[in-house]
This record gives C-alpha cells, structure tokens and sequence, in this order.
C-alpha cells in the first residue's frame, strides 16, 4: 500500500494510512482542546472500569489501574492518537472465565504474557491482517458478547449476582426475577432510562451518558436510604492491589488463555482504531504501532494487577466528540483516574452496583446492533453472524469465534466453486446450456448431471461465463461432448468472460483464477482486437456467416457480453425517449468515434457525420439533410450545445486544397460547401506552425459554426442562452482534443498539461 509522508512522519509497512491534517500542536491546542475532552473521557471511564472490573469477578482496583495505565502508557505509544485504551466490555466474559479457573493473581500474570504476544505481533507487522477477519465474525462476537454481559448484569440490577455461565443465568433468571430487590430494581431502572434518554436532550452530550446516569443512581440510593450492595473499596486502597503470579495449571491452557486475551484485544483494539479514523480527519491510525502500545500497556497492566487493556471504541468516540486532537487527551484521562483512586475512594464507595451493573446491561445490548444485522443480511452474511452469536453464548467466546470462522470459510469455499447451470431449449430447437461462476471439480457431477439429461441427438450449446475452469471440469466437459458427439448430436462451446476451455483445448490452459481487464471491443480496430481478443468469441464449431466477417463477430461479442448489462438501459431510453443534451457533428472519417473521445453513451449525444463535417447555409440548395437535424435537435429534443468536431489529416480538407475531387461527381458537389471556409482561410491564415491542411479544418470549424447561425430556430436559441455552439478539434496522433476560437481559428488547449 502506497502510503504519503506528512509533516516529518514516516511511511510505514503497518500505517492503515498516514496522510491526514495535522494534530494540533503546542500547550495552547492541549490547554484549548485535549484538557477539556480528557476530562469528560475520565467522567465516562470511571463508571465502566469499575462495571467491567465487578462483571469480570476480578478486584475493583484492577479495573482503575487498567483505565490509568491504559490512558497513560497505551496513549503515549499508541499509533491511533485519538483512541483511548483501557478495560473493556469485550474481554468481559473472557476474563471471568480466567479468574474462576486460574484465580485472579493468575490472570493479572495472563494478561501480561499476553501483551508481550501483542508486543511481537507488532514488531512483526500483522497488523493490517486484522482487517482480514470477517465483519461477520466480528460483529457477531461482539453481539454473543454483548447478550452474555447484559443477562449476566441483569442479576445484579434485580439485586442478585452474575451466575457467571450464561446458561446458567438464563436458567435461574426466572426466580431471580420472582425474587428481586425492589430498591435494586428502582435504581437499576433510573440508571437504564438516563442512560437511554440523556443522548437524547439538546445541548447535553458534552456530559457524558455513563456518568451522569450511575450519579442519577447514586443519588436515588443515597437519597431514599436504600440498603443495596455498593462499591467496596478498602481504606487503603493502594493496599489491595494484587500482583500477578505465575498460573497454576495445565500449561496448555494457560497458554489458550494468553492467545484468546492477545488475539481478541488486538482485534478489538485494530477494529476500534480502524473505526475511529472515520470519525476525524486528523492523522490516520498506524496499526502495527498501535499493536505495540496495547502489548505495552497490557505487559504493565497485567504486572501491576490491572485488567487487560484494548482500544475502546465508547471512550474512543467520546474523546473525538468532545474535541481532543492529540494524544494528549488519553495520556490526561489516565492522571484524572489515577488522581481520583487516590483522592476520591470515599466517594466511589458510594455508588451502588446496581447502577454500574444497569450501564453494562445497556452497553450490552447496544452491542447487539440491528444495523449491522441488516447490513450483514443484505451481503448474505447473517449466517456466520448468527453462528458466531450462538457459539458465544453457548459455548464461549474462543468457540463462538472459532465456529464463526469455520462457518466464514466454509461459506467462502461455497461462493469460490459454486456455479450456476440453466438448461432451456431455443426457439430453433437447439439446447442452450448457461453456466456461470467457478468451475471446479468439486462441481463437475451436478454439471454432468444436467448434461447428460439432454436428449440425445441433439444440437447444445454450452454457453460458459466463467472465471475459472480447473482440469477436472475439463476432462468432465471433454468426455461429455466426445460421447454426445459420438451418439450423433452436435455441441458449440461459447466462452463469453475468459476463454479457459479453448486454451486448454488447444495445450495451453490457464493456471490461475483471473478476473481478465481485456480492451472493449470497441476501443480498438477490428485487426487489432481479432488479433488479441477474439478467440474468445470464435467457437469450435464455426458459423460461415460470421467466420469470414469481422462485423458479425463483433455482433456476437456485443450480444454476450455488453447486451446483457446494457439492455436495463436501453430499455430505460425506449420507454422514457432520448433526451441527449448534445448535438454532435463531426467526420465521416473512421478514425473518429465520438462517444470515444467525449467518454459519452447511448443517449447522451445526437450526431450528424458527413464527409468534411460541413453544415450547409440554410437556403443555400442542395441537400438539407444536416439542416433537418439541426432543427430536429434543437425544436424537438431541446439540445443545449451544438458542437461542431474537426480533426487532424482530414481527407475532405486535403481533397479541397489539391482540387482532387472531380466536379461533376457527388463528392465534387458536396464539397463545394466547402468554398465559404477556403475564403475565410484566405482572409485570416491562422497559426502559422500549422501545416495547411490543419489550418484550414480549423477555418471550417470556425466557419460551420457560422453557418449553423443562418438557421432561425439555432439564431434564436444561441440569443436566449438556451444553447451554446462549440468547436472542436481532434489530433488523431495525439489523441488529444482542442477547442476552437471562433474568431482567431487557432487552438486553445482543453486541458493545459
């Protein structure tokens, strides 16, 4: 990937891109702009860490120190400035199952080895491999997760506790709800409806949902005197702090452990930086930077006690909204969270867990998106979303992704060989056979199958868009024809997008699948493209009607390969009528294809050739033709331009100066409209570093867009503004077009190079 270099910042093999403005700079910008929005980033990341922390079974204390050393240490290494780090909702389910296994001292020494895997998977510059893992997969991870955390929490604000297995929890959630704790239940309801409705008031958001909902909470507890389970955090806090030890245990988990908490926290991390450069303009994420500033801050993280850390996307989101340009803001967040575990434990311990477990009910379930469930079902991916939902939920979160996976490849594998095959019988009586897609040999036998249920003795043509074709659908096809053939019948082979039969026919098969970039057919001359293109409309049973005519074989080539996309649009024109906003005129010559050199389509132009592009005064006898089109295209269709195209070695020109064209034939008489344009080439030469030739088809330009003034509707248009006249000029050689100035008959460059 071609990535630019901006303001001293090199190019790197990781960046998913470099370019971008600038962040700003100075103490001014971080005093302006990252000191305000680090604040409310802070606001948001106190609630969650200690919701995650609680979900999770690990120690309060764990969830701050990962959201300080996510803020500090991910923020200054990180390759996305602007995304915040810290513990997630994501590595929830996964961490719970850590602890109930290992003990948290155990996972704390996990999360640590899995940083240094993420270390060294940035140094090695995978990074950008992440992109490669399919939304579905992703999306539905996140879904599974999202409905794991919301019924667990869902315990919690009824006034019980998390189960842990969701299972489990869904199993007892029916008594749990017989047997709620009213005062949970209220808090837990006002936390969910502020969290719901805040977004929602004008000229709020810059204070955070999270935060004011679980105050809403706290205050309601506090308020009525609830008696409710709260915050707990020790006197000295510092005190409590867990330091990891080394796992107690068959090795061969642990060592899943410490892959599953790399892997998803580097997705989770790359997805949410990837995401957030669509959110600003400022410098662009480097994505294998950014894996070593999580497996830095993980390695920290895990050594000092902490939750894993990833990129956030919540935190992340409200860091851009709230206006941080520089990585400033995450750095600030995690001193104010260090600040208030120091500071402010008092009034932590104030929160009652029902609130924080009601922000995790509604985060959940916002993980849940129906937009990308229907984004996922138009692509016709909703299956391994549902698989990888599914297998979180039932049987966690390693083989709810791994399920999604296999589920991602097998469908891959479907659409790579999968082919179509449609049998119909013609007017004429031939049998035609269409097949498309890939053919390889896993689907050879359903297409024998359709083959050999074709009566026997029988004309078939075997029509192929296919962008593939391995040996054994060869030999499948090749057996086939040679043993229908032998019972009497007849078989064409057209090949419409590659010509993979044919080449293997004659000892040359293709070896890879390839999606062929060939020229249009009408891009090139007949004998180039026969040359080069068209055997692969050429069939081995040839028509003598088109074998020996270049025209019908281009025919055939427009029938199977442009009609099919075309004919919506044509169909469009028929029944809706023309409607070009152009009238062309230019050379019979056939070095000219206008809607070549104005990149211009049925519809778009109506066009008038004649042998000199001439335009007949109006009056001046002979024939009327040109004037007849001229007052169509501007009485009926209402064209808003008329231009008239010259182009260089004109044959007309050369035949008016040497005098070559006899004057009792029909050339003679046609090119006598020629004579008003030798006179003014008389009267006013031109460039002079033109050859003569040139000069005078330029004179003619000039003068025909004269002569299209003698005609009163084209007078009265041009004079209301309801159509321009435009001359044009095409240097064959060149293949450049020019305009003409009207009044000097010289050139003006269309586009200056």
């Amino acid at each position: 990937m071609t990535t630019k270099q901006h303001r001293g910042t090199k190019s790197h093999a990781g960046d998913h891109s470099t370019t971008g403005p600038p962040a700003a700079s100075g103490w001014r910008g971080i005093l302006r702009n990252d000191l305000p929005a680090s604040f409310v980033v802070f606001l948001v990341a106190i609630p969650l860490s200690l919701g995650i922390a609680a979900a999770s079974g690990a120690p309060l204390i764990a969830g701050l120190i990962a959201a300080v050393v996510g803020g500090v240490v991910g923020g200054a290494l990180s390759g996305a400035p602007l995304q915040v780090s810290g513990p997630a909702a994501g590595l929830t389910v996964i961490v719970a199952g850590l602890v109930s296994q290992f003990g948290w001292a155990a996972t704390a020494a996990i999360s640590a080895a899995a940083g240094l895997v993420q270390l060294l998977l940035g140094l090695s510059r995978v990074g950008r491999l992440a992109l490669s893992l399919s939304p579905a997969v992703v999306h539905g991870m996140l879904a599974g997760i999202g409905v794991v955390i919301a019924v667990g929490q869902f315990h919690v604000v009824l006034g019980g506790k998390n189960q842990g297995d969701v299972l489990d929890n869904l199993r007892e959630l029916p008594a749990q709800i017989m047997g709620h704790n009213m005062g949970a239940l209220l808090v837990g309801a006002v936390t969910v409806a502020v969290m719901l409705l805040w977004p929602k008031l004008p000229k709020v958001k810059v204070v955070p949902a999270p935060l004011v909902a679980v105050a809403a909470g706290t205050a309601l507890a506090s308020g009525l005197n609830l008696t409710l389970a709260r915050v707990n955090l020790p006197g000295d806090i510092l005190s409590e702090v867990v330091l990891p030890k080394l796992p107690e245990g068959p090795w061969l988990a642990v060592l899943g452990g410490v892959l599953t908490v790399a892997l998803v926290a580097s997705v989770e991390s790359l997805l949410s930086a990837v995401a957030i450069d669509k959110l600003h303009d400022g410098q662009r994420a480097n994505l294998d930077r950014e894996l070593i500033a999580q497996g830095a801050a993980n390695f920290v993280s895990g050594a000092l006690g902490g939750l894993p850390v990833t990129g956030v996307i919540v935190r992340s989101s409200t860091n851009v909204a709230a206006g941080a340009k520089s990585r400033a803001s995450a750095i600030m967040h995690g001193l104010w969270v260090l600040v208030s575990v120091l500071l402010l434990a008092s009034v932590l311990e104030l929160i009652p867990m029902a609130a924080l477990a009601a922000v995790l009910v509604v985060i959940g379930i916002k993980l849940v998106s129906v937009g990308h469930m229907k984004h996922l079902w138009r692509h016709r991916e909703h299956v391994v979303y549902a698989a990888t939902l599914l297998g979180v939920i039932a049987f966690g979160l390693v083989e709810g992704v791994l399920l999604g996976l296999v589920v991602a490849m097998l469908r891959a594998l479907y659409r790579l060989t999968h082919s179509t095959v449609e049998v119909s019988q013609r007017a004429d009586g031939a049998w035609l056979v269409k097949v498309s897609g890939s053919l390889v040999f896993l689907g050879a036998g359903r297409l024998v199958r359709e083959l050999r249920a074709i009566p026997l003795r029988e004309q078939v043509v075997l029509e192929l868009h296919v962008d593939f074709m391995d040996h054994g659908v060869f030999e499948a096809i090749s057996d086939w024809r040679s043993g229908y053939e032998r019972m009497g019948g007849r078989v064409r082979v057209d090949e419409v997008l590659d010509s993979w039969y044919h080449r293997a026919v004659g000892g040359r098969p293709a070896r890879r699948k390839s999606l062929r970039t060939t020229e249009p057919r009408w891009f090139a001359p007949w004998s180039h493209w026969q040359s080069t293109q068209a055997e692969d409309i050429v069939v081995d049973v040839p028509d003598p009607r088109v074998e020996d005519d270049p025209m019908l074989v281009g025919v055939r080539a427009f029938e199977k390969q442009t009609a099919p996309l075309m004919r919506p649009f044509f169909t469009d024109l028929v029944e809706n009528g023309q409607r070009p906003k152009q009238l062309f005129i230019t050379c019979s010559d056939s070095r000219v294809v206008p809607n070549l050199i104005t990149s211009s389509g049925p519809g778009d132009q109506f066009s008038v050739r004649n042998v000199g592009n001439l335009v007949p005064r109006n009056g001046s006898g002979g024939d009327v033709s040109v004037g007849a089109a001229v007052e169509y295209a501007v009485d009926v269709l209402g064209v808003q331009e008329i231009v008239v195209c010259g182009h260089s070695d004109c044959g007309a020109m050369k035949a008016v100066l040497d005098s070559t064209a006899r004057a009792d034939s029909a050339l003679g008489d046609w090119l006598k409209h020629a004579d008003p344009s030798v006179l003014r080439f008389a009267g006013s030469p031109g460039d002079e570093q033109l050859a003569v030739n040139e000069r005078l088809c330029l004179a003619n330009v000039a003068q025909q867009l004269d002569n299209l003034c003698s005609y009163p509707s084209v007078q009265e248009a041009v004079a209301e503004g309801r159509v321009k006249l435009v001359g044009m000029y095409f240097d064959i050689a060149a293949a450049r077009v020019y305009l003409v100035d009207q009044e000097r008959s010289t050139l003006n460059e269309l586009t200056p190079h």
